[in-house]
């Protein structure tokens, strides 16, 4: 997937895995209602609206599969008790922080 950064270097594979581990903190952070831990792996800006709210008590977010190039990380995954289906496709800061993330629901 080079495409995305024609005239760029893409980040290296140790920047892509520190990001993967930084998305599953992230989910636990939610989870637990945990805002400053969550706060932490952000980078400047807004995630969107979908990952920058907590989510009600109870809801868990359930990970069936995470893949990861360059800047990109996909997860897919399910939302405990309703069992709604997501994606969601977060953009990796140059550091591996979260700098975006938009969330589908099937």
């Amino acid at each position: 997937m080079t495409s995305r950064h024609v005239g760029q270097v893409p980040p290296s594979r140790v920047v892509t895995d520190s990001g993967v581990d930084h998305v599953r903190l992230a989910y636990d952070y939610l989870d637990a209602g945990d805002l400053d831990g969550y706060g932490s792996l952000l980078h400047a800006g807004t995630l969107g609206t979908d990952l920058e709210c907590p989510r009600p008590a109870g809801v868990r977010h359930h990970i069936n599969r995470i893949v990861a190039d360059g800047d990109c990380v996909v997860v897919m995954g399910r939302l405990s008790p309703q069992q709604s289906e997501f994606v969601d496709v977060f953009t990796l800061s140059a550091e591996g922080m979260l700098r975006a993330c938009r969330r589908y629901y099937r």
